[in-house]
């Protein structure tokens, strides 16, 4: 049977989703955990590659497995296996051919900026902090202008394989700036994300917010496809997989986080 789990996860002390050499990764954690409960260690599909650092609140992967667990019990059975800093949140059968990666029609991240000269002892690790003011409206007008189908070359960094095989164009339908109190969070939703794009994006933006950049040069950096035109790629420990959109799997959409995407405190 193929199984869909809704996991959230702390990037910090994982060097990414995907299986690598260099340290212990979310998907070696997830097959360790799922090995010890069933016995077999089955091959996960995720639905994006998160980086070193970056976190997930709603991260969907799926394995197929002989499972005589019931759903509803899975997730329980499953977090006793697993670190703590990873937890299942749901569990459910779906079809054969579904792949938790191809079948996303779109996913939502939030990069969330504490924006004080004081840093906060809670969840320091959650966010990146500047601490001079930020001014959120000029943020949001640069944001506004990310919106559509745009070539997003100027925000991949360099070294990028689909930038080097493929297209760059994607298509963003969502890019808000929320303050609340001290926390900055820019959310945005995509069909499709280049290697470090949300991180650099929200870079820019923070020009804007600086008043170092004009909200109305944002088509021209676009149109320059020029990685040097844009913001910095701000640290990965800020950002956050905040959900991932599958219309055709009504059981799936029903957990869809109401309110603020990025709020986890």
């Amino acid at each position: 049977m193929n199984i869909l789990l809704d996991i959230s996860y702390d990037g910090s002390g994982f060097c990414g989703f995907q299986v690598q050499n260099n340290g212990l990764s979310v998907c070696q954690a997830l097959q360790d955990g799922l090995e010890a409960l069933l016995g077999t260690r089955p091959p996960v599909k995720g639905c994006s590659r998160t980086d070193a650092g970056v976190h997930a609140l709603h991260y969907a992967v799926n394995f197929w497995a002989d499972c005589r667990i019931p759903m509803e019990k899975l997730p329980l059975a499953l977090n006793q296996k697993l670190p703590t800093a990873i937890r299942v949140n749901r569990a459910m059968e779906v079809e054969e051919e579904f792949h938790a990666r191809y079948a996303a029609h779109a996913k939502t991240y939030c990069y969330r900026i504490w924006n004080s000269p004081i840093d906060s002892p809670f969840g320091a690790g959650w966010h990146h902090r500047l601490p001079g003011r930020l001014d959120e409206a000029a943020m949001q007008a640069a944001a506004d202008r990310f919106v559509g189908s745009h070539d997003f070359m100027s925000l991949c960094s360099a070294g990028c394989e689909v930038a080097q095989r493929g297209s760059t164009v994607r298509t963003i339908t969502q890019c808000r700036v929320q303050r609340t109190g001290d926390l900055v969070t820019v959310t945005v939703t995509a069909d499709g994300y280049l290697y470090n794009m949300v991180r650099i994006l929200a870079g820019t933006l923070v020009l804007a917010g600086q008043h170092k950049l004009n909200p109305e040069q944002i088509p021209a950096i676009l149109e320059s496809r020029d990685r040097s035109q844009a913001g910095p790629t701000l640290p990965a420990q800020g950002l956050f997989l905040a959900w991932v959109d599958y219309p055709e799997l009504p059981l799936w959409q029903a957990g869809r986080p109401q309110g603020e995407p990025g709020r986890i405190l």
